[in-house]
């Protein structure tokens, strides 16, 4: 591991190589910072190079050719993002001079736009994952949480034979779950539709798991005087009609395209891809490096560990949240040439759009 404790003009140096690098995408050299630094004294291209020949010798600047400039590793975009978040967090509350600057007023009105008419966890989430490949031209990607995917739009009862009935729930995730349903007590058909009538108006927007406690406690409270409905309703729940799925939770992925415009190895871009293509790989990697408990948007440089094909590639995600609860995780997974202080502010500010454009279900 390189030696981080940086010096001030050691740090200068190597922010300045960085963001010249990802400006531009070509080897930078000293006097490209000379000309940059030509306003501050003892900062001659002689200066520049000793300081960039340390950077080097500690593992964060690396020099593809004898005669090019120096390419930032992957420990010193670690730092940068490290330096990044730091300021970020020292901002919270009051203004820091190095906080990373807030978002353009343009690209705060490009995502508005771009979420107008979102009305559900489903279009949020699917919306979001087009909105961060666009503007980050990398790859979005959209992970509704396992308890996202179970929140009720609708249920319907069918009456198969004496004891025996279909239902079927369609969750505002757009999964549709069916089940054949045992009973011990038989139901009519009337009752099976006065059954339903009742879920679907007291409880669409409701957690699956959340339903079947609140239909048992008012089952206690309110049996004398829906005693026939509820013990309709409790039979069905106690059978299994709102039972959740343990189906993959869904993902949305956007920007394929632009990963391969950005990449020159082809052959490591096709393993890339086929890493990438494979959903459960891309669940897996957001729920090993983004926690749904935090607030905070995580940075992970190199995502090698993941595929090796990865390793040039930086994931910056954060969590969706509404009402207290993990609605999902928001990403974005691009070169690590990408602009980090837009990208984390872009991340930060659509994963706290869920709170504004989505009701919360009432308790």
């Amino acid at each position: 591991m390189p030696d981080l404790r940086l010096s001030p003009r050691e740090r200068m140096v190597l922010t300045a190589v960085i963001e010249m690098y990802i400006a531009t995408g070509e080897p930078v050299a000293s006097q490209a910072l000379a000309r940059l630094f030509a306003d501050r004294e003892g900062l001659s291209s002689a200066t520049i190079r000793n300081v960039m020949a340390v950077l080097g010798e500690t593992g964060l600047l690396e020099q593809p050719h004898t005669s090019a400039g120096r390419i930032p590793t992957a420990a010193a975009f670690r730092y940068y993002v490290e330096q990044l978040t730091q300021s970020t967090r020292m901002a919270t509350g009051h203004q820091s001079p190095s906080a990373p600057a807030p978002l353009s007023d343009a690209r705060l009105e490009q995502i508005e736009e771009s979420f107008s008419g979102v009305a559900s966890s489903h279009d949020y989430l699917e919306r979001t994952s087009h909105v961060l490949a666009l503007i980050s031209k990398g790859l979005g990607v959209a992970l509704a949480s396992s308890t996202e995917q179970q929140i009720l739009e609708h249920i319907h009862f069918s009456r198969l034979a004496t004891g025996k009935v279909l239902a079927v729930v369609v969750t505002q995730g757009g999964a549709v779950q069916d089940r054949v349903l045992m009973l011990e007590q038989d139901l009519s058909h009337l009752e099976l539709e006065t059954a339903s009538r009742y879920l679907n108006e007291n409880f669409r927007g409701w957690p699956i798991d959340r339903i079947r406690a609140e239909v048992t406690r008012r089952v206690d409270v309110e049996r004398e005087a829906y005693r026939q409905l509820l013990d309709s309703v409790e039979e069905l729940c106690r059978s299994g009609a709102l039972v959740a799925s343990e189906t993959s939770p869904a993902i949305f992925v956007d920007g394929m395209a632009n990963l391969i415009t950005n990449e020159v190895d082809r052959e490591r871009l096709r393993q890339m891809l086929l890493a990438l293509e494979a959903k459960q790989r891309l669940i897996e990697l957001l729920n090993a490096y983004v926690d749904g408990r935090q607030q905070e948007v995580r940075v992970v440089v190199g995502l090698d560990a993941a595929s090796p094909a990865m390793q040039d590639l930086v994931l910056i995600g954060a969590p969706a949240r509404l009402g207290g609860a993990s609605l999902g995780t928001v990403a974005v997974i691009a070169p690590t040439r990408i602009q980090y202080q837009e990208m984390i502010q872009a991340v930060s500010y659509i994963a706290r759009l869920s709170e504004r454009l989505l009701d919360t279900p009432a308790d």
